[in-house]
């Protein structure tokens, strides 16, 4: 049997330390008076920072390193089936040692049960999970769920703000582009347009703030760059757009505004290549969808999962909104489908207004779990990263650091490979994120998925973005957000080799 704790020091130490022997005590009864073989049974003990997350407090995984064996006739006669493994995977922050048992052997029993869970979904890769679709729909009916949470998205993210909007960090960066168009008007290089373009404009403050200090400081400057600036919004949902449009409105003139998939840009912005002196992104990245992938005794898998809802809930939400809990996997599909409003319209005897509908959605979401698998990932070249990003990419990043499961951040390199032919070849793209630096970080900390309202947050691999940035000739640095002290935000720069 394996034992890991995949817990941050703090955690373990200090005034705000947790005890980890009771819990460990309990998974040894459990798994000595258990049937599952110890010598195929992993224990991952984590400490899950998001309080709202897609796991319950203990769940089971299965782990198939033999399965392919098997079906080449070298499995020792056994099944796929009966060469798995399992993984017990245990929240630290919410595991009740009086308990633990009791939940540990009914979890063991699972395995073999079907009944406790109603799947969404069926297995399948992280980055195309129903989850995604729900993320999309927080997007684009995000003026009905803040009008039913009474409270606005930016008040979901950790004190109540973005870290993007501050005016040093805003000053900082201006006058990094005033030196370089300083240059270029020297030689008479400077084009007549500056374009500047930002993803993911939130509710526009960010916007408004840059915006504002950039005239400020061109009129400080005297050299009129204001007049000749092009700024560029796009986001995926018109709702925020229509925010962010009233935030800027004394810019209006120098304000341009884009509904736009993150992860494709250029198919929007193609009339953009090679113009844009800044892509200024921040908090859109781990708000993408991604894969995950592990390296487990040696060898590579695929972590696939299947969207659910433990019995007991589905039951509960069913009796609550008027159906038969059998219907609820093809409930939640038209609600992903249609979204709420014309939910209502569909099934107006079910759901008499969009108000309603919203009801259910948010239920739903509260109740939704990720189930977890590990299926064996025989070849890294045939599995793309992003388009134009082969798998191969990865292998030196997830062979060289011993056994770990990391994110591939699938969508933030399909966004970061789409948007570097944007840039100027003194463009700039900035982001602002929640990026892991060292691969080793995922063996401390729990990087994801956790849920912030209605949508999904992942830490994003940092490392693979750097090696994507690399092979297209571009440095990508990352460095602590210096204008707020002890936020979990980094800022990742990229710019065209020298």
């Amino acid at each position: 049997m394996f034992i890991e704790l995949r817990t941050p020091d703090e955690r373990l130490r200090g005034p705000k330390s947790i005890d980890p022997a009771p819990v460990l005590a309990a998974v040894l009864r459990a798994a000595r008076d258990g049937t599952v073989d110890l010598a195929r049974l992993r224990v991952i003990c984590e400490w899950i920072q998001y309080k709202a997350n897609f796991r319950d407090p203990v769940g089971v995984r299965q782990v198939e390193p033999w399965a392919l064996e098997a079906a080449r006739g070298r499995g020792n006669g056994r099944t796929a089936e009966e060469n798995a493994a399992w993984e017990i995977a245990i929240d630290l922050r919410r595991a009740n040692p009086d308990s633990l048992e009791e939940v540990l052997n009914r979890a063991l029993e699972q395995t073999s049960d079907p009944n406790t869970r109603v799947p969404l979904e069926e297995w399948g890769l992280g980055s195309r999970s129903v989850i995604w679709g729900f993320n999309a729909l927080y997007w684009k009916a995000l003026s009905l769920w803040e009008r039913s949470t009474g409270r606005g998205y930016e008040q979901a993210l950790p004190g109540g703000e973005s870290d993007a909007r501050n005016v040093a960090a805003a000053r900082e960066l201006i006058q990094q582009l005033f030196e370089v168009w300083d240059r270029l008007a020297e030689r008479r290089a400077l084009p007549d347009e500056l374009h500047v373009l930002e993803l993911g404009v939130g509710n526009g403050n960010q916007a408004r703030v840059w915006l504002d200090e950039f005239r400020r400081l061109d009129r400080e400057h005297g050299r009129e760059y204001y007049r000749r600036l092009h700024y560029l919004m796009g986001d995926y949902s018109p709702h925020v757009l229509e925010l962010a449009r009233t935030a800027v409105a004394d810019h209006g003139e120098r304000v341009s505004s884009l509904v736009l998939d993150a992860m494709r840009p250029t198919e929007t912005l193609g009339f953009l290549r090679y113009k844009a002196f800044l892509v200024y992104i921040s908090n859109v990245y781990d708000n993408l969808p991604t894969d995950e992938i592990a390296r487990i005794g040696g060898h590579l898998f695929q972590v696939q999962v299947r969207a659910t809802v433990s019995s007991a809930d589905a039951q509960q939400i069913a009796e609550d909104f008027g159906f038969d809990a059998k219907d609820l996997p093809d409930l939640v599909n038209r609600l992903i489908r249609l979204g709420p409003e014309l939910l209502s319209e569909a099934l107006h005897d079910r759901f008499a207004t969009p108000d309603h509908a919203v009801r259910f959605w948010r239920a739903v979401w509260d109740a939704l779990r990720l189930d977890e698998r590990y299926v064996p990932l025989e070849a890294l070249d045939t599995y793309d990263v992003a388009p134009g990003v082969s798998g191969e990419l990865v292998r030196p990043i997830v062979e060289s650091n011993g056994d770990l499961r990391m994110h591939v951040s699938n969508g933030a390199a399909a966004s970061f490979t789409d948007t570097l032919p944007l840039l100027h070849p003194l463009g700039i793209l900035q982001c602002h994120d929640l990026f892991v630096t060292d691969i080793h970080q995922y063996l401390t900390n729990f990087r994801g998925p956790g849920k912030y309202d209605g949508t999904v947050v992942n830490w994003v691999n940092g490392p693979l973005l750097a090696a994507i940035g690399s092979r297209r000739g571009f440095d990508v640095t990352f460095e602590a957000f210096v204008h707020r002290v002890g936020a979990n935000v980094l800022t990742m720069t990229a710019k065209a080799r020298d």
